[in-house]
């Protein structure tokens, strides 16, 4: 297959330098997050999300090489890949911190609910895509309603309550973008709503402590508010400038749990300050305005439906991860694009924002 040269032209470099950029932010607060431990280096985090970070962006640089319509064709076939991957964990999956979410090759372990908010978003494009001007029929909302509900049951079952709530605004934002019914959307978010003392009878007993904890965190400082409080306290001793790279008290001697994961912008907000936390906050709103500009100036529904489905995924992660480290949402688990520690979550994000820079090198 020949690559056109060309089509560098229309490369997303504002994209691509905030990506870069948010990545090597994420480096130095795994490193500050983790230093502590005493690993040698072939041992230490940064050199692991080091070698994820390499890994994701030359399977970007091949990602971009292939036409974004080969890859919609693949749209279902991945999409149902996916789906078995999500059975697979909940059957022979390796368990951590009580979650049954990894699957583990050859030393390797890997989340598969990572990759369902892409294969989701490419299901729903192809979908989408291909019901030009009659997504306002009630009957063509049954796909959507399967291909959203299979996976967020799976997901939720490992238990992985933030990834499946992250689910939805994705499937509500490309049907509205994608034509459907507002009125119809409306009646299906009143349902769920009106579904959710149901939904609560199904979580586990400390997804619920974690609600609760929400609510009022001092009703038990020591067990599931112990670290939201800690998260508050770090986000904000930081003040405007921070205490420095490495030198927060609240990471640097251990009081803050999960610091190198989903707490990870507490450390930024410690080390760094309010000012190095709105640098970092600046960098995504780039990506994600430049991806709402690529899905504007696009021609291709199926190709602005990617576009759209990429940008609310990034926005709602980061608000979310955002705003439960600093105490107003409730912890549900939700990594930090590109800084938190993990591969699984730093390929797959950056697999979205190839997909993005795709359709836009094509528009």
């Amino acid at each position: 297959m020949i690559f056109d040269k060309r089509l560098f032209r229309n490369f997303d470099k504002t994209i691509f330098f905030a990506m870069i950029c948010i990545i090597l932010i994420g480096f130095m607060s795994v490193h500050s997050a983790t230093q502590a431990k005493g690993l040698a280096f072939k041992e230490s985090y940064l050199l692991r999300q080091a070698g994820w970070a390499a890994l994701s962006l030359v399977i970007l640089l091949a990602l971009i090489r292939i036409s974004y319509y080969r890859i919609l064709d693949l749209a279902y076939i991945l999409y149902g890949l996916n789906v078995f991957l999500l059975a697979i964990v909940l059957v022979a999956g390796h368990v951590r911190l009580g979650a049954q979410r990894w699957i583990s090759l050859g030393g390797f372990a890997f989340q598969p609910s990572e990759f369902i908010k892409i294969t989701l978003v490419l299901a729903l494009a192809s979908y989408l895509g291909s019901k030009k001007d009659t997504m306002w029929r009630l009957e063509n909302l049954v796909v959507p309603c399967i291909l959203l509900v299979v996976p967020f049951i799976l997901v939720l079952i490992q238990p992985d309550l933030g990834t499946a709530l992250l689910l939805i605004p994705i499937f509500f934002a490309m049907l509205l973008a994608g034509g459907a019914s507002a009125k119809h959307l409306g009646v299906m978010a009143g349902l769920g709503l009106a579904g959710l003392p149901f939904f609560w009878h199904a979580l586990r007993d400390y997804q619920k402590q974690r609600l609760l904890v929400f609510i009022n965190p001092n009703s038990d400082p020591l067990g599931a508010g112990y670290t939201i409080i800690q998260s508050k306290i770090a986000a904000g001793s930081g003040g405007l400038f921070g205490k420095g790279w490495m030198a927060g008290t609240q990471n640097q001697l251990n009081f803050l749990p999960e610091r190198h994961t989903d707490f990870i912008f507490s450390v930024i907000g410690e080390e760094w300050g309010f000012l190095g936390a709105l640098v970092l906050i600046l960098f995504y709103v780039l990506i994600i305005r430049e991806s709402f500009g690529v899905a504007y100036s696009t021609s291709d529904r199926a190709g602005k439906l990617v576009a759209i489905g990429v940008a609310v995924l990034i926005a709602f992660q980061v608000i979310i991860n955002i705003s439960m480290t600093i105490g107003v949402m409730p912890v549900v688990g939700i990594p930090l694009p590109l800084v938190s520690y993990g591969g699984s979550s730093l390929l797959a994000t950056v697999v979205a924002i190839g997909l993005v820079l795709n359709v836009g090198m094509r528009r």
